[in-house]
């Protein structure tokens, strides 16, 4: 096959790969069509309130304070007059599926990836859409999207700039003090607004104000700061005035329910979006019509343990899951329950009338028996109609459940075969790029000639096999991409199926060879793959792979031909490196001293280092001295920046310049220097180096320095391993001389070996250290980013992050290329043995992608198969990026490669 067309069916190939995951694993779950249901009996309350405290974990409301008064005490008041408990949060436990789960009563759709989490790509029905009018204040992430799905005019936003939404602010709570202050200043004008004063004396009327100030709050001073305690004693003042505001506006009538309840929790360290019980339990405090007063008990128990500290073990908890709000909300206004909602209607809140509850809870199951219903027919054409009859609640509740599972099963229901599909795909495209390899860069098989006949009945049978795959797709009705996901292994296998007389070469040469040699070798590589594999979820597996790494040269024996010192570097820089993964990634604080010690060193090893490699060249040696004083000037404007936020003077604007002129400058800076190796090399990290420190907030800030200090010894070691192993290059590599420049002919280039297969398994491995070993999926820390900016802006600082795990990669990348330039390998046959390494690694990915859990699990789950992926395209990008970055030079005439070594 030539190498163009092999090119464009390997891109086509992994982009169906890549594709299919989002049809197979993240298409929503949400269905329309289904009948709204409501009970026919008058409801308790004429209107809701609905007060959303963002970030507010149930502890931090509940708690007493160390002199053991309430932190909010008219909440707490509350709890004599209503009912409480505890709202179980689903995760991902974000504010987006947050309000989701509480609004319209469905959990995270996971097709929300498409959207990148911002916002449901499915129009949903919610409680604001079934009530007459809502009128509702906060944030502009939050309300629009309720607004937007909504049938009519009669859900109505009031939403502050979102330049508000500040994480270097003096104090965020002034957030929750807009809100406050407009909903009063609406009531106020209504008097003189007849027509806004008889919309708010109608029947299904819903208020909802969104409190982000104590979420703002806890992520940029942390849940145990006075910042965010002081923010819940003002939240709780501010429902206090709002609810006698409206109790006064209506008369007192007794028709107002009200409910505070949270979105998510937080963690100590002030991130949210997994598991842990502080971000899964928040607060639900429900009170006024139709609301339950609480019971006195004498003894209740949960296994958290947390009423005996709340001082709260006298009072009955109510706990609830997170989905179950949305029907009680419908229930005591008396509207339709939300169509999508999968939530069980907590009947111990409601003081009602027996009947009611039950009429209540029928319509709950008919409720979701509709979604089972019209799932159901969207996969079957054809069914026997079942009547259920509910006459208990506990029948009613039976049937919930059953209902969704039945909605669970039909939506995964074409997921077993069209994952099969794509593994078979999987495995024959691996296979074809390994006979690829063995056919074009090595000598382990000859020539065979083809047999035209046996390839036409080749042709015809996969065709025919085509042909009855297209049938069967084409009378069951299925989607375009099913033909694709379905078509793609036939043409895949054919390709394999043909190359069967190499195969069959490849065994007869194979029996001559060392077995013993290379069926060990193989086991390495496999166990090599699967602890990259495993150290995707358990970062400890690379300090046990770099441990490893460590050994290289004594289990290979390499140390006796290589310098010692050499070696003993490399074992002591895989063993440094081996801490990192060790290191806490989540509930870490900030160490900004650690930054600084990371540029002064990195200033330091410069001016050793210009001494041994600038001794003629003084152009050279200015320009070096601009990067270090680039370097200098970042670890300032890092500790400056950090140090006006602790004081809470916000981000300077001469640093955030600064911080911007270095992220744009800095990569031409280092096209100024020499291309020779280590030269360029050298300039290469310092360039990276200083815009890395303003992306750093600890540790990790000296990663790079121990990477590129592990890559300086890589490039050495591996010309005394092609020594090692008998592979003499012609004409020799000298690599104190050698110039990027200089280019090689083709006819140089030598054929493959097996320790190439530990070069390209280094390089992946080397190259997602850092990935593996910092990136977090279940948190967002804005700390990292505070140099650029601190107003919350997610794909501005997205970028920013992934710049920031771009930068090893690059230091990588340019190693890599160092070692392929230098021991005379075709960078098309690395290219082939990466891509194998990445095929094999997806394959366990494509079977681990999760569409339940948290952010953590569904986020963690879809970049792990994402990312490796990825790889080829990334390492194409990656390779010609290198090839950039140790070519060229500014301010230099173009001239005519040669070979200088």
């Amino acid at each position: 096959m030539d190498i163009p067309v092999f090119i464009l069916a390997g891109l086509l190939v992994h982009c169906v790969f890549l594709v299919s995951i989002f049809d197979i694993y993240f298409s929503s779950p949400l269905v329309h069509g289904m009948t709204p249901q409501q009970t026919s009996l008058p409801p308790p309350a004429k209107r809701l309130v609905l007060f959303v405290a963002d970030g507010l974990r149930a502890d931090s409301l509940y708690e007493l304070d160390s002199n053991g008064t309430a932190r909010a005490p008219y909440l707490r008041v509350l709890e004599n007059n209503g009912s409480w408990g505890i709202s179980h949060t689903r995760v991902p436990t974000e504010s987006r599926p947050g309000h989701v789960a509480l609004i319209a009563g469905f959990y995270e759709d996971v097709s929300a990836v498409a959207k990148g989490w911002k916002e449901n790509p499915v129009e949903f029905d919610s409680v604001f859409n079934e009530s007459k009018y809502t009128w509702s204040w906060g944030s502009p992430d939050i309300l629009p999207m309720f607004a937007k799905g909504a049938t009519g005019d009669h859900v109505y936003t009031f939403c502050y700039a979102a330049e508000s939404e500040d994480f270097g602010a003096e104090d965020a709570a002034k957030l929750d003090m807009w809100v406050f202050d407009h909903v009063k200043s609406f009531f106020n004008s209504s008097r003189n607004n007849q027509t806004l004063f008889s919309a708010l004396n109608e029947e299904k009327v819903v208020l909802f104000l969104h409190l982000l100030g104590i979420d703002t709050n806890g992520h940029a001073h942390r849940p145990n700061s006075r910042e965010y305690q002081e923010n819940i004693k003002q939240v709780d003042e501010g429902v206090k005035e709002i609810a006698s505001l409206i109790d006064n506006f209506y008369g007192n009538d007794g028709k107002t329910a009200f409910i505070l309840t949270s979105d998510h929790g937080m963690t100590d360290w002030g991130s949210h979006g997994a598991g842990h019980p502080s971000e899964t339990l928040t607060p639900l405090i429900v009170w006024g019509a139709g609301v339950n007063y609480p019971q006195k008990v004498t003894t209740q128990f949960f296994e958290d343990n947390f009423l005996k500290e709340w001082k709260l073990e006298n009072l009955k908890r109510l706990d609830v899951n997170q989905a179950d709000i949305a029907p009680l909300m419908a229930s005591l206004i008396g509207v339709p329950f939300p169509l999508n909602s999968v939530g069980t209607l907590p009947l111990e809140y409601l003081n009602t009338s027996a009947l009611f509850k039950a009429e209540s809870m029928f319509t709950n199951a008919v409720q979701i028996l509709e979604q089972f219903k019209v799932k159901m027919m969207s996969v079957k054409t054809i069914m026997l109609l079942e009547y259920f009859v509910c006459l208990q609640v506990s029948l009613c509740k039976t049937l919930i459940n059953l209902a969704l599972e039945g909605l669970s099963y039909y939506h995964t229901y074409d997921r077993l075969f069209l994952g099969l599909s794509i593994a078979v795909s999987f495995v024959g495209w691996t296979t074809y790029v390994i006979l690829v390899i063995i056919k074009a860069h090595t000598n382990l098989t000859k020539t065979v000639p083809t047999n035209k006949k046996k390839s036409t009945v080749l042709f015809y049978g996969f065709a025919s096999a085509g042909m009855i795959i297209t049938f069967f797709l084409l009378i069951q009705t299925c989607p375009w991409t099913y033909y694709i996901y379905c078509l793609l292994p036939v043409p895949v296998w054919y390709a394999v199926v043909k190359e069967i007389p190499v195969i069959q070469d490849l065994a007869t040469n194979v029996l001559s060879l060392h077995i013993g040699q290379s069926a060990g070798f193989l086991l390495v590589c496999i166990l090599g793959i699967e602890i990259l594999v495993f150290s995707f979820f358990y970062r400890s597996a690379l300090t046990v792979g770099l441990l490893v790494f460590a050994g290289w040269p004594v289990i290979t024996q390499l140390w006796i031909q290589a310098k010692v010192l050499y070696s003993l570097i490399w074992t002591l820089l895989c063993v440094l490196l081996a801490i990192f993964p060790l290191m806490p990634v989540v509930g870490r604080e900030p160490n900004i001293p650690l930054v600084i010690a990371a540029g002064l060193l990195t200033i330091l090893i410069s001016f050793f280092s210009l001494a041994s490699l600038c001794k003629s060249e003084n152009k050279y040696r200015d320009n070096e001295d601009l990067k270090i004083f680039s370097v200098a000037l970042s670890t300032y404007v890092v500790g400056s920046t950090h140090n006006s936020l602790k004081i809470k003077q916000g981000l300077p604007v001469m640093n955030q310049i600064i911080s911007w002129m270095t992220l744009v400058f800095s990569p031409a800076l280092l096209l100024l220097s020499p291309t020779f190796l280590f030269e360029r090399l050298f300039s290469i990290l310092l360039s990276l180096m200083s815009t890395y420190l303003l992306l750093s907030t600890g540790y990790e800030a000296l990663f790079p320095l121990a990477l590129f200090g592990l890559m300086f010894v890589w490039i050495n070691m591996e010309q005394e391993a092609l020594q090692h192993y008998g592979l003499s290059l012609k004409p020799k590599v000298t690599l104190a001389v050698f110039n990027f420049t200089c280019t090689m002919d083709i006819t140089q280039f030598r054929q493959l070996h097996l320790d190439d297969v530990r070069r390209s398994f280094f390089f992946v491995s080397f190259g997602w250290l850092y990935v593996m070993s910092f990136s977090c999926f279940s948190s967002f820390d804005p700390a990292s980013v505070y140099c650029f900016l601190t107003v919350f802006s997610p794909f501005m600082m997205g970028g920013l992050l992934l710049l920031k795990v771009a930068i090893p990669f690059v230091l990588v990348s340019c190693a890599f290329e160092a070692v392929q330039v230098t021991t005379q390998l075709s960078s098309k046959s690395l290219f082939l043995i990466v891509l194998v390494i990445s095929d094999i690694m997806a394959l366990h990915f494509f079977f681990l992608v999760k569409d339940y859990g948290s952010w953590l699990d569904i986020g963690t789950s879809i970049s792990h198969y994402v990312l490796v992926m990825s790889l080829t395209i990334f390492m194409m990008v990656m390779n010609g990026l290198a090839q950039l970055l140790t070519t060229r030079r500014l301010g230099l005439p173009r001239r005519n490669k040669h070979h200088s070594m």
